[in-house]
């Protein structure tokens, strides 16, 4: 069970000090029920891993992009290889936190085209071990004391990331729902594209 489950409101959290924040994108995943790389299907004039990478270059310092390279996929930045023969958002997280030169990151995957700067920001000021939205574990808000937890997991096999977090002191953030879809399905991506977001 989580130390700590505290509801924070983002208007309230950014009262913290400014920190030094690494972007950690997750562009890993075996997109099955997407049927091809999510990473490279387009939303508007870019892919939604080009979008998720301006995205944290607007709200970090620092940006990682963290996947398989296997994959062969054909980003415009560079990719670090998360190391791992494991297919799940936890090896790219002890992947790209073992790389972030602070002590403070941000975790988006690349199948959430609506989040805003503004909700990393959020995120970042309220986290204690770590900040996550009401619907979690993604996108999430990371301290270097959290890699622990999420190695013992990588593993050990327990590769949900709500098991992690348990061990850990989680903020719980409120931010718009509507913000934070993920699409799994072309279908799903079109119909945000049919919304005219």
């Amino acid at each position: 069970m989580s130390k700590m489950h505290q509801l924070v409101d983002p208007a309230g959290a950014v009262e913290t000090a400014v920190e030094h924040v690494t972007g950690i994108l997750l562009v890993g995943g075996s997109s099955r029920r997407f049927g091809s790389p999510k990473a490279l299907a387009r939303f508007g004039d870019e892919t939604l891993a080009e979008r998720a990478w301006r995205l944290l270059g607007a709200a970090c310092d620092m940006r990682l992009a963290v996947g398989k390279r296997s994959d062969g996929l054909e980003l415009p930045f560079p990719l670090l290889d998360d190391g791992s023969e494991v297919r799940a958002p936890i090896a790219g997280i002890v992947a790209g936190l073992r790389a972030s030169l602070g002590e403070l990151a941000v975790v988006v995957p690349v199948d959430c085209p609506l989040l805003e700067a503004d909700d990393l920001g959020a995120l970042a000021a309220a986290c204690a071990d770590a900040a996550v939205p009401p619907t979690g574990p993604l996108p999430a808000a990371l301290r270097r004391t959290a890699l622990p937890a999420f190695e013992r997991g990588l593993a050990t096999g327990r590769l949900a990331l709500r098991e992690a977090l348990a061990e850990l002191d989680v903020r719980v953030v409120e931010l718009d729902p509507a913000r934070l879809v993920n699409v799994n399905t072309p279908d799903e991506l079109a119909a945000l594209r049919g919304r005219g977001v």
